[in-house]
C-alpha cells in the first residue's frame, strides 16, 4: 500500500501581491524541473501543512502550495478581526491561483485539492480548463444546500456525533437556535475578543470533529489561527461558497476532456460519499473510488494509497 514520501523543504518561496491589498505566501519544493503540481488546501481557511508537499514524489514533481487569502502566511491575516473578508471570495482565489502560475512561469499543471479544495480545483479547472494537466479530486464538497443542512442541521451529523453536536448548538441561546449559522456569524465576527473567541472555539470543535474514522488527536491551533480558520470558513458557508447559482456539477462539460481520479471516504462524516457519487454521475469519464474503510482524512491509509497512486501514475 502507497503512503507518503519522505518529508521535504522548499527550495524556493514568497510573498506574491494578487491584489485588494493581499498578499498570498506561497512555495516550491520537489524538483525544479519536474511536472508542475499544485496542492490546494482545505477549510477554507486551514492553510498549508508540510504534510500535503508528501502527497509527491519529489524526484518528479514541482510541487506548488500556497497559502489561501488571509490565512496562514498570507496577508492580512484574518485572524485579526479588523481585517475585512471582502475581497475573499471564490472567484479571486481562482484568480490567484492564475496570477501565481503565471508568476512562477508554469504553462499547465497537475491541480490536487481536498474538501474545500476540491471545490476550489473544480472552479479554477472550470475557469482555465487549458490550464490543467490532470486532477486529483479527494473528499468532494459541494457546497449545496442540502451539503450545508448536513453539516448544521440536526438532522445529519449531528445524528452520529450527538455529544459534539450538542456542544455546538449549547454555546449559542436557545433564542437563536433557529439559525446556528447566522448565531455563530454574529459572534465570530464580533471585535470583542471575549465574543469572538469563545464562539470561535465552539466552531472549530464542531469542524474538526468528524475528521477521520477512527477518532485522532485534532491539530492544535492557536487564537490567532483557530479564530482565521473559523471566520473564513463561516464567511464562505454563509455566501453558498461564492459559486454561481447553478453550482459546480454545471460546469462539468468544461473540464470532463481532463483525466481526473475523485477518491472519498466511505464514512466521510464532513462531505458524505453521495457528493462525490454526484460529481461521477455528471463526469462519469472520472475515475471513482470509495475507500471503505476511511472518512474524511486524507492521510487514512486506504485514502492516502489512492491519491499517491495517482499521483504516481500521472508524474510520467
Amino acid at each position: 500500500m502507497k503512503g507518503f514520501y519522505p518529508p521535504v523543504e522548499p527550495y524556493d518561496s514568497g510573498l506574491l501581491d494578487v491584489g485588494d491589498g493581499n498578499e498570498i505566501y506561497w512555495e516550491t519544493c520537489g524538483n525544479p524541473d519536474g511536472k508542475p503540481a499544485v496542492f490546494l488546501h482545505g477549510g477554507p481557511g486551514g492553510g498549508v501543512l508540510p504534510g500535503f508537499r508528501r502527497f509527491f514524489d519529489p524526484a518528479a514533481y514541482r510541487i506548488v502550495l500556497f497559502d489561501q487569502r488571509n490565512c496562514g502566511a498570507s496577508r492580512p491575516h484574518a485572524g485579526d478581526p479588523a481585517v475585512s473578508l471582502e475581497h475573499n471570495t471564490t472567484p479571486r482565489l481562482v484568480a490567484d491561483m492564475e496570477r501565481l502560475r503565471e508568476h512562477l512561469s508554469i504553462d499547465r499543471w497537475l491541480v490536487f485539492g481536498g474538501s474545500w479544495g476540491s471545490t476550489l480545483a473544480l472552479a479554477y479547472a472550470q475557469a482555465y480548463p487549458e490550464r490543467v494537466t490532470e486532477m486529483v479530486l479527494r473528499g468532494i464538497y459541494l457546497v449545496r444546500p442540502e451539503d450545508e443542512a448536513w453539516a448544521f442541521t440536526p438532522t445529519g451529523a449531528a445524528h452520529l456525533f450527538p455529544a459534539e453536536w450538542a456542544a455546538f448548538r449549547d454555546a449559542i441561546p436557545a433564542a437563536e437556535r433557529d439559525d446556528l449559522v447566522a448565531a455563530y456569524g454574529r459572534r465570530i465576527h464580533d471585535p470583542d475578543p471575549a465574543v469572538h473567541l469563545p464562539a470561535a472555539r465552539a466552531w472549530m470543535a464542531w469542524e474538526l470533529a468528524a475528521n477521520t474514522l477512527l477518532p485522532v488527536e485534532p491539530p492544535k491551533l492557536d487564537d490567532t489561527a483557530l479564530l482565521a480558520f473559523a471566520r473564513i470558513t463561516h464567511h464562505y458557508i454563509g455566501n453558498g461558497g461564492f459559486l454561481p447559482a447553478e453550482g459546480l456539477l454545471a460546469g462539468v462539460d468544461r473540464i470532463r476532456h481532463i483525466p481526473a481520479v475523485i477518491v472519498n471516504g466511505r464514512y466521510d462524516m464532513k462531505t458524505p460519499p453521495g457528493q462525490a457519487w454526484a460529481l461521477h454521475q455528471a463526469w462519469p469519464e472520472a475515475e471513482f473510488h470509495i475507500v471503505e474503510d476511511a472518512g474524511h482524512g486524507g492521510s487514512e491509509p486506504g485514502t492516502l494509497h489512492r491519491l499517491v497512486e495517482a499521483t504516481d501514475r500521472f508524474r510520467a
